[in-house]
């Protein structure tokens, strides 16, 4: 099987299912993306990983990593290998004392595994054959949210935060985290990377 490697491109809320996401993955060396659904907790456990944010306790997805850190688990790979009636199915390859296990997994836990693992996504050749899409990000009504430029894309806003001062805005950063309120703290922390330029 000849494996085509990911990168994930971006989050944006699902055009098709009510209170759902997009997570986008995309091609490494071509223009193909996969747009795949998931629930907003999922997407949570993503964005978070993608906005560089650190919660006070660990969420699932790192709780699953400190787990497999304290038994020497290594995750090595996340592949996408089946897409069936619109489902993606998704393996984890871990390694222990030498030992390679496969994992199946959802494939938006498997993503938020790699992120925080720092591993490689791969698919099939086929399964981008089948749900590969070629979205134009150029054009400024794309509903995806770029993660790795999103400067680039994004519409220039006034910020409901502008008004405040830079150490007020750490302070409240610092409070939404804590009250693990991750979409408030991103929203912060984009005003003050604007604030930066």
């Amino acid at each position: 099987m000849h494996k085509i490697r990911l990168i994930i491109l971006g989050l944006s809320v699902s055009q098709t299912q009510s209170g759902a996401y997009a997570l986008v993955l995309a091609e490494e060396n071509g223009d193909r993306r996969i747009p795949i659904i998931i629930g907003p907790v999922e997407a949570q456990a993503i964005a978070i990983q993608l906005e560089g944010l650190k919660p006070p306790r660990p969420l699932t997805h790192d709780l699953i990593k400190n787990i497999a850190l304290a038994f020497d688990i290594a995750l090595l790979e996340v592949i996408i290998y089946k897409l069936e009636e619109g489902i993606f199915y998704s393996e984890l390859l871990c390694e222990m004392d030498g030992k390679e296990i496969k994992i199946d997994s959802r494939t938006s836990d498997a993503v938020a595994l790699a992120l925080r693992f720092r591993c490689p996504i791969y698919t099939t050749e086929e399964i981008l054959k089948k749900s590969g899409i070629i979205l134009d990000l150029e054009d400024e009504e794309s509903p995806v949210r770029n993660t790795q430029n999103k400067e680039e894309y994004s519409e220039p806003e006034v910020s409901t935060y502008s008004q405040y001062t830079e150490k007020e805005l750490n302070e409240m950063i610092n409070e939404a985290v804590q009250n693990e309120d991750y979409e408030k703290a991103s929203i912060i922390r984009d005003e003050l990377k604007r604030r930066k330029k």
